[in-house]
């Protein structure tokens, strides 16, 4: 018996095949191979198109298969994780109506700022817990206002893990999780916000049905079964945006528990087990994949969008032609903490939240002509997307959370040697690494919602750290320098 988990990120599509007894993986594998295409047909615009998730999917799935020599008979749940905060619109034939505005696009932030005046801040902190910001309700406001003939199309909207549910299924749905990321979700009262609905002049026959977050929530269609080689039928029993997701691949589900990514985009991902807010919305808190009404769970998020990005960028643009990232961080390595005097602030890709949706772009100081190199300039980056981590950490701490342990997959920045250490020094947390990714912790927690495992720690019975790192003494005095040049950069 098998269980299959789908990871949908804007770089790349991950499939992971887990055999449910053990609970180990036996396959995975994402496509494409490059960083899959971004649209931009305007500075601060992001787009990607929804058919590509799909066919990406289906090369990862034919993979994973492949690999294993299992027979689509023998998976016995799906589960769906997807890069949040997107748009996805479809009209009543089930037709992508324009390409998805995803996470990073910042186009919708005027929009989410009039709606947090007009509706009250008070009332969306209190009710929202968030600003709408540049989240999806925003997005869609953005439509409507100026693509009004795309709008009247409109039958239902997706976030991106519903619209890949929609092509497994044929059916539209969504969580709770989810509408509470896209800010439509109220906390107070349980329920589709009025507020942000009317005040948009959204028609609540767009959302789609809400579905618990574990559970069945539809089946593989006749369609989808011949397109993956799956069994009809077979339950998808679990969606979650990717760093809900992420927590969950990591086993964290309880108050004071700690996650953290560092792909394309950063995160660090904390337990609520109250409702807590920040006054200025830039960490924000959604509800976790556990949560009810009658059981507070909230994730608290910080995002920094320029954070693997920015490593990619000095990959094509400042290191030696045809390098790889390996061979990269040990020329970064040569370079001293605090990178000689260099601080590059990494805010360039889009609008930042910690920033209070400013756009300041990247920014590099402090660049000596004479003594500067390569390794400065490199190490330099992972040490300014650190110092972005902190500088939120900062806000989360002030709302009460303790960060004393980070867990993490091993994978994307946690790769580096110096962007893990520098983390350890900077925040005085202990970094624990896991072999396990958003693909893996999808397949596991639809054991969960199928039924099979009876809790998330026996979902996760077989998860242990493979590295931990601890904060080094003889470098916290250098990194917390380095930090306060780093600060004084963007205040």
């Amino acid at each position: 018996m098998y269980l299959l988990g789908f990871d949908v990120g804007s770089s790349s599509v991950k499939a992971c095949l887990v055999e449910a007894e053990s609970g180990k993986i036996v396959a995975q594998d994402f496509f494409p191979k490059v960083e899959m295409q971004i649209i931009a047909k305007k500075p601060g615009w992001a787009e990607q198109e929804p058919e590509s998730w799909w066919a990406n999917l289906k090369l990862a799935h034919k993979s994973v298969m492949a690999q294993a020599g299992v027979n689509g008979a023998d998976i016995k749940a799906i589960g769906i994780s997807w890069q949040m905060h997107g748009l996805v619109l479809v009209d009543k034939n089930k037709k992508v109506l324009r390409p998805a505005i995803i996470w990073c696009d910042s186009r919708a932030v005027p929009y989410g700022e009039k709606a947090f005046e007009a509706i009250g801040k008070e009332k969306c902190l209190s009710h929202l817990l968030n600003s709408p910001g540049n989240f999806t309700a925003a997005k869609l406001a953005w439509v409507k206002e100026n693509e009004l003939k795309i709008y009247e199309q409109i039958d239902k909207l997706m976030l991106p893990g519903d619209f890949i549910g929609m092509r497994l299924t044929g059916d539209i749905a969504t969580t709770v999780e989810g509408l509470s990321e896209g800010i439509f979700w109220d906390f107070k009262k349980n329920c589709l916000s009025e507020e942000v609905m009317n005040y948009f002049g959204f028609d609540k026959n767009i959302i789609p049905t809400i579905k618990p977050t574990f559970g069945v929530q539809g089946v593989v269609s006749a369609e989808a079964a011949i397109e993956l080689g799956l069994k009809e039928g077979t339950p998808v029993c679990y969606r979650a945006g990717d760093q809900p997701n992420n927590a969950v691949s990591l086993n964290v589900f309880n108050p004071g528990e700690i996650a953290s990514t560092a792909g394309t985009s950063g995160v660090v991902y904390g337990v609520l087990g109250q409702v807590n807010y920040d006054p200025k919305s830039r960490v924000n808190t959604f509800a976790h994949v556990n949560h009810t009404a009658e059981q507070t769970r909230l994730g608290v998020l910080l995002c920094i969008n320029g954070t693997g990005i920015l490593n990619s960028w000095m990959k094509r643009n400042i290191a030696p032609t045809g390098i790889s990232y390996k061979d990269m961080d040990k020329l970064a390595e040569q370079s001293p903490v605090g990178s000689k005097g260099i601080s590059i602030i990494p805010f360039g890709n889009g609008a930042e939240r910690i920033l209070e949706n400013k756009e300041t772009g990247c920014s590099i100081h402090g660049v000596n002509f004479n003594i500067h190199t390569q390794s400065d300039m490199l190490r330099a980056a992972q040490e300014g997307i650190v110092f972005s981590f902190q500088y939120g950490m900062e806000i989360m701490k002030a709302m009460g959370m303790d960060i004393n342990v980070i867990r993490a997959g091993n994978a994307n920045m946690f790769l580096s040697a110096i962007f893990r250490q520098t983390l350890a020094n900077i925040s005085g947390a202990t970094i624990e690494l896991f072999d396990t990714d958003g693909a893996a912790g999808a397949a596991r927690a639809a054991g969960m919602g199928l039924g099979y495992y009876k809790s998330n720690n026996e979902a996760f019975a077989n998860l242990k750290a493979i590295k931990i790192i601890e904060p080094k003494t003889n470098e916290v005095g250098d990194t917390k320098e380095a930090y306060k040049r780093w600060s004084d950069c963007i205040i």
